[in-house]
């Protein structure tokens, strides 16, 4: 018999009959909510990077590649279609897609207002599927299919909820862009196709979408001439890695880069609030730590008679320190139940309903977002057990300096 661990179950049956079982519930409570607190974070924390981070990959790839240039200008330099990259992306077994855009300034006028723009153009190879997330109400541009038509291309556009606000201007309204092509510029007609909202402001202050083909006509550039390559990856963990390879592989006059570092002031933004989020799960853990080296004192306190007995008929102090150390562990045990229910539980409402709003204004999107990450979850539940478990040590090793003579009169 596991002597004890049987005195440990029967002293928790006595304590729920006394103060301390006050004081139990109160650890308990205090590590189901730190608990609770750390998964909700991880959940949210993995959210939103997802969030941000996909919304920048929609736009712009994990990879692109462009003509290396020390030229300033606004005019992009054309890449050929010609290279392995786009006409074999298969033999690069890390590339998942890889397509074209080219950008060229502009101002877009409605019949009431005038703004200053970007048109990225795309081509019918561009992931509309995973742009779709983005598209807040219309369709996608319709590309002209017809091969036989010369220098055709269409006139749809996509524009960002707030450049349509600005505009004055719905889906299927027409508007004009004045296109900076010195020396003299040129405009065309187009029509709002469909209206987009990422809430960064990066694309959503200046990028409308339109069809490569008006790029390369306006530049006088052939169907085999682009802006440059976004490039999509397998495994994103992978990033470093294939920027390396690809530059290795590509010709020397190609530039390669990553869209952390095209974007490098919000990916270090996205570390800050990782290292925010450390250091908050450091105080709730040192907070849960306090509480249950309190509520140990106040059961040994209690059971200092207990003790004091258990020494005078030959109980060894490390038997004594178990029974206490298996209290601990079972109030360990219910707080961590309780707080992956209500962690967990949080997490599964706010996927489904979204019951938490946020100002798109200020944090790029309309709800608290939700990624499940379970090897976050189980990281988490691992290091708030073993770290309280590790201090458990503390208060139990003042039972080695009661005395039985003393301890046994004790009141």
């Amino acid at each position: 018999m596991n002597l004890p661990y049987f005195i440990a179950k029967r002293i928790s049956k006595t304590e729920n009959r006394s103060f301390s079982a006050t004081i139990n519930k109160i650890a308990v409570a205090s590590i189901a909510l730190g608990l609770a607190l750390m998964i909700v974070s991880f959940l949210i924390l993995s959210g939103f990077r997802k969030e941000v981070k996909d919304k920048i990959y929609t736009f712009s790839g994990h990879i692109q590649v462009t003509k290396y240039t020390l030229n300033n200008a606004m005019q992009e330099e054309p890449v050929s279609l010609n290279n392995p990259l786009y006409q074999n992306p298969e033999q690069y077994d890390y590339i998942d897609h890889v397509q074209v855009f080219s950008h060229k300034a502009g101002i877009l006028k409605s019949d009431t207002e005038w703004f200053g723009v970007f048109m990225k153009g795309v081509s019918p190879n561009f992931d509309s599927v995973r742009f779709k997330r983005n598209l807040e109400k219309g369709e996608f541009i319709q590309f002209n299919q017809d091969s036989t038509a010369t220098n055709s291309y269409s006139t749809d556009i996509l524009i960002s909820r707030k450049i349509a606000n600005i505009l004055e201007v719905d889906t299927g309204d027409a508007v004009r862009m004045y296109f900076v092509d010195p020396p003299t510029p040129r405009q065309r007609k187009l029509t709002v196709k469909g209206i987009y909202y990422t809430g960064l402001e990066e694309f959503d202050d200046q990028v409308i979408i339109g069809d490569i083909g008006l790029i390369q006509r306006l530049n006088n550039w052939p169907d085999t001439l682009v802006g440059g390559f976004e490039v999509y990856l397998n495994d994103t963990d992978d990033l470093a890695e294939a920027e390396t390879m690809l530059q290795d592989e590509l010709d020397y006059s190609l530039y390669v880069e990553k869209i952390s570092d095209k974007y490098v002031q919000m990916f270090e933004w996205l570390e800050l609030i990782n290292n925010n989020v450390i250091i908050f799960l450091v105080l709730i853990l040192f907070v849960a730590c306090f509480n249950i080296v309190s509520i140990l004192l106040i059961l040994i306190m209690e059971r200092t008679q207990m003790i004091g007995l258990l020494k005078a008929i030959g109980a060894k102090n490390r038997q004594i320190r178990r029974i206490f150390t298996y209290n601990g562990m079972r109030l360990i045990m219910r707080g961590m139940v309780l707080g992956n229910v209500i962690g967990i539980g949080f997490g599964v409402l706010q996927y489904y309903f979204k019951l938490v709003p946020l100002d798109p204004e200020n944090y790029y999107m309309e709800f608290v977002p939700i990624q499940w990450d379970f090897t976050a979850i189980l990281f988490v539940n691992a290091l708030t057990f073993g770290t309280i478990g590790l201090v458990l040590s503390i208060p139990t090793a003042i039972i080695l300096r009661i005395q039985p003579s003393r301890a046994i009169r004790f009141d």
